[in-house]
């Protein structure tokens, strides 16, 4: 499959989960690869992965929630590979707790990540983007952003605004052949959901919920990352796919 070759994709979050899963899967789709993680050392062995398969990669430190690190992430990207063809905004964090119950810290720091850390990679890559005239811009939001699920209050916002982000963004960079989609991931087996997934009573509960009745493999979503990035998807911008095994139809 070398539906990405000569491309060059920017992975925040690359390091493990969904993230991971992308970047192996673009890179056996022929891709070249910058991993991003908060630590270098996190993103190593999927930098080692992707060049064991014969592509380019390398390894940036990066805190999507400080605007000027994200700055210095996609100029280092720029000056390893000359250019960003995809990004992917995988980084997230998440954190399950009433509303009323939640302090200003915990709400800023998940907004700041999932929200914020969006918008300022967005709008870094996209200076890119706009003056080569070609990008693809791939945000990972979530079935939690579109139907609100108690006691994930501030997560489901910070994803229901990465939605609509992703919706203005397509629409005021389409003249620039710049397409902005999301991909809105129900429950993964990904360590920020394997502690309730694992749990007892929470996860019978969980799986459920799901029409499929299981939790999906993070490679599961790889087909789709690659499909949105590649130029078969040419003509779609501004869509949000939900990968969720049925629970969107709920």
């Amino acid at each position: 499959m070398s539906h990405l070759e000569n491309k060059i994709a920017l992975i925040t979050g690359g390091s493990r989960g969904l993230g991971r899963a992308i970047a192996l899967a673009y890179a056996e789709a022929g891709a070249d690869v910058a991993v991003t993680s908060r630590t270098l050392e996190t993103c190593n062995e999927v930098v080692d992965a992707i060049r064991a398969k014969g592509r380019g990669a390398f390894a940036v430190e990066v805190d999507v929630s400080e605007s000027e690190s994200v700055a210095k992430m996609v100029e280092q990207t720029r000056k390893e590979f000359g250019r960003i063809d995809i990004l992917v905004n995988s980084a997230g964090v998440g954190w399950a707790e009433k509303l009323a119950d939640m302090s200003d810290g915990t709400f800023d720091w998940i907004l700041k990540t999932n929200l914020y850390g969006t918008f300022y990679c967005c709008r870094e890559a996209l200076r890119g983007m706009i003056e080569q005239k070609s990008g693809s811009i791939i945000n990972i939001a979530s079935v939690a952003g579109i139907k609100g699920p108690p006691s994930l209050g501030a997560y489901a916002a910070s994803k229901g605004g990465v939605i609509a982000m992703t919706k203005v963004l397509a629409l005021e960079n389409v003249r620039y052949n710049v397409r902005v989609n999301a991909i809105a991931p129900g429950y993964f087996r990904t360590d920020m959901n394997s502690a309730a997934l694992d749990d007892p009573n929470a996860g019978p509960k969980i799986v459920g919920r799901i029409p499929m009745r299981r939790a999906a493999n993070p490679e599961e979503i790889g087909g789709l990352a690659v499909y949105l990035a590649s130029d078969e998807a040419s003509f779609v911008t501004g869509e949000v796919y939900g990968i969720s095994g049925g629970e969107m139809a709920l």
